[in-house]
């Protein structure tokens, strides 16, 4: 079962409310590693793990249906591939394999109001969430995130607030929500939901018979593949796998922290900029979890890698060629791919982030 900590001072979180942060200023991540356990064949999904999610005593299985999602075998620049689809989750985005525990950790709270902060899938994927919980949202977007997540967010019941500005202004502006006393229910402030993403891991072990070679994932805050790394590392612990996928990172170049740091040292940090980019998911230039997610990949022996904006709707098309129809977002790991294809330990999984209809 996870037990999660401060990652600074090693506080335990608190038997109590939802701090988002501890009370030293550092962030809550896992106590150590994620402990894999067998799935219980009568539940669905995500929550056929639901013993690896360190849930509160008596907490309820908030779902939607989440996880469960297609692996479909393809080829492309000579290797062999698979996508794994989690456009198809209840919201059509991944996020929703952290967001069922976390309105779970919310109903067992008793939180009955909460905010969070959005480029748009993790807003929208809250907001269904907390319907679902009965927890009235109320969800800060950049005023640039495209018009169906949008709609997609009021459609749930959850109040918009568009903040004009970068997506780091969205961000400051729910913080300033939090410090007015609102429950901020942080996907990326909050580990609760990396149990639910290390599914992916459990699942593409499954699917494949065996571990991946290589990953490749959008990388923004870092959740996603800092979820599947800690997931084939349980496997790995519980001696299901050998050897752990080769993880790729993949960011937008107009805002590529991740791939800054280790191509050009800490000094290539100092030109990092917030810029535009049509992959508005990984628009984060502050990365959350980038420490965690920058050891396990070195741990995996991959890397990150940066896509120019010129790349991404090329990448969308040949992706919807062959029948995938993905959100720009999305889109980076297939433009990504082709710069390292030759490479990469076969066979190379494309996590397929959000649907394309979010993107129209």
């Amino acid at each position: 079962m996870a037990q999660f900590q401060c990652n600074n001072c090693k506080r335990p979180y608190p038997d109590e409310g939802l701090p988002y942060r501890c009370q030293c200023g550092g962030v809550f991540g896992l106590a150590g590693s994620l402990a894999y356990s067998q799935p219980v064949s009568s539940a669905y999904g995500i929550w056929r793990y639901w013993e690896t999610f360190g849930l509160p005593e008596g907490a309820a299985d908030i779902s939607l249906g989440e996880g469960g999602t297609p692996l479909i075998p393809g080829q492309g620049f000579g290797k062999q591939l698979a996508f794994k689809l989690e456009s198809l989750n209840p919201t059509g985005s991944f996020k929703d394999r952290g967001s069922a525990p976390l309105a779970s950790w919310l109903r067992a709270r008793g939180v009955s109001e909460a905010v969070e902060d959005s480029s748009g899938n993790a807003g929208a994927s809250f907001a269904a969430y907390a319907a679902r919980a009965g927890v009235k949202a109320r969800v800060f977007v950049p005023s640039y995130a495209s018009g169906p997540k949008r709609a997609q967010i009021e459609a749930y019941g959850a109040q918009l607030e568009p903040v004009e500005g970068p997506r780091s202004a969205a961000a400051e502006a729910v913080q300033r929500a939090a410090a007015d006393g609102a429950a901020y229910a942080s996907h990326a402030y909050l580990p609760f939901g990396l149990p639910g993403i290390a599914t992916i891991a459990y699942e593409l072990y499954e699917q494949l018979g065996r571990a991946p070679g290589t990953v490749l994932a959008p990388a923004g805050h870092g959740s996603l593949l800092l979820g599947i790394a800690l997931g084939f590392e349980a496997l790995q612990a519980a001696g299901h796998s050998a050897e752990l996928p080769r993880l790729v990172g993949v960011q937008a170049r107009a805002c590529a922290p991740l791939w800054a740091l280790l191509t050009q040292g800490a000094a290539g940090l100092a030109w990092v900029t917030e810029g535009e980019t049509l992959a508005e998911g990984v628009r984060v230039r502050q990365p959350l979890r980038g420490d965690a997610l920058l050891a396990a990949v070195e741990r995996s022996g991959g890397q990150f890698l940066a896509v120019e904006e010129k790349e991404i709707l090329p990448a969308r098309d040949a992706l919807a060629s062959a029948g995938l129809f993905v959100e720009p977002t999305s889109a980076i790991v297939w433009a990504a791919l082709q710069q390292v294809a030759d490479a990469l330990p076969e066979p190379i999984v494309l996590i397929l982030t959000g649907s394309g209809l979010k993107a129209l």
